[in-house]
């Protein structure tokens, strides 16, 4: 028998549809010195929880899926950062 590989797992659905995106403000990641045609575009968003959690789209799609960081996630996403965990390998 074959496993079938394992789903994704929303994490965040119990909080996902309560977050008010429409009035996120959205900063752009952006190279300093650069603009670039699409970016990456985060915003702070406070929760009726009293978290505040870290949304993240493309630019080029505004409408399209938004990524829903925990602010210790957010933490952890921005060390490996810094750390060029996430450097193109050439």
């Amino acid at each position: 028998m074959s496993e079938q590989p394992a789903r994704p797992v929303d994490d965040k659905a119990h909080i996902r549809h309560e977050l008010d995106l429409s009035k996120a403000e959205w900063q752009r990641a952006e190279p300093e010195g650069e603009t670039l045609e699409d970016a990456v575009e985060y915003a702070f968003v406070p929760h009726t929880d009293g978290v505040t959690y870290v949304a993240m789209r493309k630019s080029s799609e505004p409408d399209g899926v938004v990524l829903v960081f925990t602010p210790a996630e957010w933490d952890a996403f921005l060390a490996g950062v810094r750390d060029g965990e996430f450097d193109e390998p050439w």
